[in-house]
């Protein structure tokens, strides 16, 4: 059994030596990582999943940005350790944040990915949103956490506000 929990301070460094292990060197170097510079995660959004030795199994982050002059939630990165793939920790991770992030109020959440593996969750290209390059437009996607919240939202993704 694992047990989803709000990622604290102390967290940090194991995540992120999960995301090392999960993504190819050079991760920060990616466009979405200008984003997150200098800004602290969600607070409450960014989860960790924990098995009952305490052993981080996987962690899913949460970003504030902004897409014009709308707010939006910038999911990501999103990782599960290699010894717990293919168990359904990921979809785990995304729906118990989803659940979080609509419940604190918050409308709109974007990502860069897979549109095949994240259509799933409900996320739909964003054709009028332009995250910074070098970004493929077709990995940008979002998702509605309130009925059209996406309906008229075009522009630049930005740091927030």
């Amino acid at each position: 059994m694992l047990e989803l929990s709000p990622e604290k301070d102390g967290d940090w460094w194991e995540v992120e030596a999960l995301l090392d292990l999960c993504f190819a060197p050079g991760r920060e170097a990616l466009s979405s990582y200008r984003l997150r510079d200098g800004v602290p995660p969600v607070p409450g959004l960014s989860i960790v999943a924990r098995d009952q030795n305490g052993i981080l199994a996987g962690a899913i982050r949460y970003w504030p940005v902004q897409v014009g002059a709308a707010p939006a939630l910038l999911l990501g990165p999103i990782a599960v350790h290699p010894t717990r793939q293919g168990e359904g920790l990921g979809g785990y991770l995304i729906y118990g944040s989803l659940a979080a992030a609509r419940a604190a109020g918050w409308d709109r959440v974007m990502l860069v990915g897979d549109a095949p593996y994240y259509g799933r969750f409900g996320f739909h290209r964003l054709a009028d949103v332009r995250m910074p390059p070098p970004t493929n437009p077709d990995r940008v996607l979002g998702l509605d956490l309130t009925p059209d919240a996406w309906n008229g939202v075009v522009g630049k993704v930005t740091r927030a506000a």
